[in-house]
């Protein structure tokens, strides 16, 4: 659907191809060239607004409706760390020449933290960098080939993980066959695609929907592992991965931060294990926002700017999100979970729009419940968070309060990044 702005020029602001997907090698790569197409909402007077005809302003308000749901992927401190790691540690790998193991990457963290955002993110970037730098071509391909170019794959682990079901997600991302297939001729057919693609970045998301209780999983893990043997860099995103047991069988490698993995066991029956070589992980956090010291604080409100820069409510005054108590109470309505601030902004904005009051408060806030989005998320495994309920310490004018930090692991205490969700 298009819009007009003041001058005539017809603008672009709904996709007329569905809800983006990125699962098949085909819809990565579209969502990959356009996600940074959408145009928002011109910035307009109230006085203009009103002035306007009921068809344009009704194409207007719609266009406001679609900036709202449509919040760009605000850079903080939390994805700077993670981008300055997994882009430096896929690019590292991309150049290696040697048929050495790659190290790869866990991001971790609480649910709605924008966790797979940030790393597709940085993944779409390396591979529009790195396209560039091959003229678009593969450098590897062979010679009468067809094989699409996939510098990068991003596949979701299914809710009941096996080494089968995980071959055949990966094999579905390029459209390889799977069907009458055994377990040695899927991992072969990975490897295949793997490498005649091109990939160099092989995304796993949702990796604590594995339960390492059963046999399955466990040797789903195994073979995910093995998968580091194909030159390509493994990443891993999943919700407080320390205290899943994915880590069970790890080292921490103190200096960096990181994990050591045993070699997989299970993956030699495959065939891909011709040694015993120490799989290494760098395992990172994305973390969600803090309120406790001055940094933090002055981190939260540029954020809040961020966002506020985006909004079109007619009614709205230049620090609307910012002013007086907004930010203590933005807080303690969200926690400082960026998704659940994006839900209780986008929610409170179209009901300023559709009552009449154009702007946010914190009185009006309060009649703005937040409800997490569960559509294919897996709740027993993190990835719903809990939401503070309306009714914070930020409304009465008190500080809002951290919550105790527990260790749900001990095997884990200062063992890496902090594993707190709360």
């Amino acid at each position: 659907m298009t819009t007009t702005n003041r001058r005539g020029q017809s603008q672009q602001f709904l996709s007329a191809q569905g809800l983006p997907r990125r699962d098949t090698i085909e819809d990565w790569d579209r969502w990959r060239r356009t996600r940074h197409d959408f145009v928002p909402a011109p910035q307009l007077s109230l006085s203009a607004w009103r002035a306007m005809n009921s068809r344009d302003r009704g194409l207007h308000d719609l266009h406001r409706a679609a900036t709202h749901a449509n919040l760009p992927l605000l850079h903080t401190p939390m994805s700077r760390k993670v981008a300055k790691l997994l882009n430096g540690r896929i690019r590292s790998n991309a150049m290696k020449m040697k048929p050495s193991t790659r190290a790869g990457v866990m991001v971790t963290g609480g649910g709605y933290q924008g966790k797979t955002e940030t790393t597709c993110e940085i993944a779409a970037a390396f591979e529009d960098s790195w396209r560039a730098l091959n003229q678009h071509l593969n450098p590897d391909a062979v010679p009468g080939a067809r094989d699409l170019y996939a510098p990068v794959a991003y596949v979701q682990t299914p809710v009941t993980a096996k080494p089968k079901s995980t071959c055949k997600a990966i094999l579905n991302f390029y459209g390889a066959p799977t069907k009458n297939l055994d377990l040695p001729d899927l991992v072969r057919q990975v490897a295949e695609s793997l490498h005649d693609h091109g990939t160099k970045a092989l995304v796993l998301d949702d990796i604590t929907r594995l339960r390492m209780h059963r046999v399955d999983d466990q040797d789903a893990l195994d073979l995910i592992r093995a998968f580091m043997s194909m030159q390509v860099t493994l990443v891993l995103i999943g919700v407080n991965i320390p205290a899943s047991g994915l880590l069970q069988e790890g080292r921490p490698a103190l200096q960096t931060g990181g994990w050591r993995m045993p070699a997989s066991q299970a993956a030699k029956v495959y065939g891909l294990e011709p040694t015993q070589t120490e799989r290494r992980f760098d395992l990172v956090e994305l973390d969600r926002f803090r309120y406790d010291t001055a940094p933090q604080i002055a981190a939260w409100v540029q954020h809040l700017t961020g966002i506020e820069e985006r909004l079109r409510l007619m009614k709205a005054k230049p620090g609307m999100l910012i002013d007086r108590r907004m930010p203590e109470y933005l807080f303690a309505r969200t926690n400082g979970v960026v998704g659940l601030l994006e839900r209780l902004v986008e929610d409170g904005c179209q009901e300023a729009m559709d009552t009449g009051t154009e702007r946010l408060s914190e009185a009006f806030l309060d009649g703005i419940d937040i409800k997490a989005d569960d559509r294919g998320r897996d709740p027993e495994a993190g990835e719903v968070p809990d939401v503070p309920p309306v009714g914070t310490a930020a409304a009465t004018g008190q500080r809002p309060k951290q919550k105790p930090r527990r260790n749900p692991s001990t095997v884990f205490d200062d063992r890496g990044p902090a594993a707190r969700s709360g």
